[in-house]
């Protein structure tokens, strides 16, 4: 029997948690926040990467607003993230659910499928424009000659390239997410759905789709912010050509960052990246309902 003194158990469990989540709450403003606000504040600086930094106002805003790169390349990215999200998605829930039944050969595939998660982008990005060469790649090699084409060096096919690389690369990441969301759905679901007469399409259209509603917006949301950020594969694979046809606003930001020597400039990009990424980000979870916070750790 507790005595009339002693503290609730709920109370003191109330006050430990704000100590539990502080060297979580240390490291994101050590390693985000910071970093962040010094980016920001070196936007409106001109420095080029070694000398003294040097305060210049709306100089380095002026000059990337006012380039008229700035909307091809931002076009490029949301085309790439558009598309990229269209080839992904379904794939990834399609084999995702496929990956969520009890069959063991399942578990051994799933293996084999996360195998391109595990490499580097720089590394896939290499092997594939080896692969793509048309004089000493694969359409060479077996004497194919729909395969033996300038695959980089024509603006749609490069761009076709680059969105199927990211997608081979990345479908294994998202078909994980969907694997665990299915595998949440009650079992009762799919039984009431059988003893109705439902085949697996049905099922698949009325019962696993809408399920997997709070799921879709988790990966959608992992999806767009990463495609912001694509750089290393596409500087790989294209840096970005031909001409402007694959430059990202990622690559431009390095480009101007790191080639140019505009750190200015360079940080003016990366913080529209943020910008747009923050508003992907809230528009999803706008449009997941009130109950997506709650429920998409569910899903995922």
């Amino acid at each position: 029997m507790t005595s009339p003194t002693a503290r609730p158990p709920r109370r003191e469990a109330r006050g430990i948690l704000p100590w539990l989540a502080t060297p979580a709450l240390v490291l994101f403003v050590g390693f985000a926040v910071v970093p962040l606000v010094g980016v920001f504040a070196l936007s409106f600086t001109t420095w080029d990467g070694i000398g003294a930094i040097h305060p210049a106002g709306l100089t380095s805003w002026r000059t990337v607003l006012t380039d008229p790169g700035l909307p091809h390349a931002l076009w490029v990215t949301f085309l790439v993230m558009a598309v990229s999200w269209a080839v992904q998605t379904p794939l990834s829930i399609l084999l995702g659910t496929f990956l969520a039944g009890r069959q063991r050969y399942r578990a051994v595939l799933g293996v084999v499928y996360f195998v391109p998660l595990m490499l580097s982008s720089a590394a896939i990005a290499i092997a594939y424009k080896a692969l793509l060469d048309p004089n000493f790649g694969l359409g060479a090699g077996l004497k194919i000659q729909g395969l033996s084409q300038d695959w980089l060096g024509r603006p749609g096919l490069a761009f076709g390239v680059v969105v199927f690389v990211v997608s081979w690369q990345f479908i294994p990441f998202h078909s994980l997410i969907y694997q665990g969301g299915v595998q949440q759905i009650p079992k009762s679901l799919y039984e009431a759905a059988q003893l109705d007469g439902a085949g697996r399409i049905r099922q698949f259209f009325s019962i696993t789709l809408p399920q997997l509603r709070y799921t879709v917006i988790t990966s959608s949301t992992l999806m767009v912010v990463g495609s912001l950020t694509f750089f290393d594969l596409i500087f790989v694979l294209t840096e970005g050509g031909p001409g402007d046809a694959t430059r990202v606003l990622a690559l431009d930001m390095y480009k101007r960052g790191f080639q140019a020597s505009l750190m200015g400039p360079a940080s003016a990009i990366a913080v529209i990246l943020v910008l747009v990424g923050l508003a992907l980000a809230l528009l999803l979870r706008r449009l997941g309902g009130r109950d997506a916070g709650a429920s998409q750790l569910e899903g995922a």
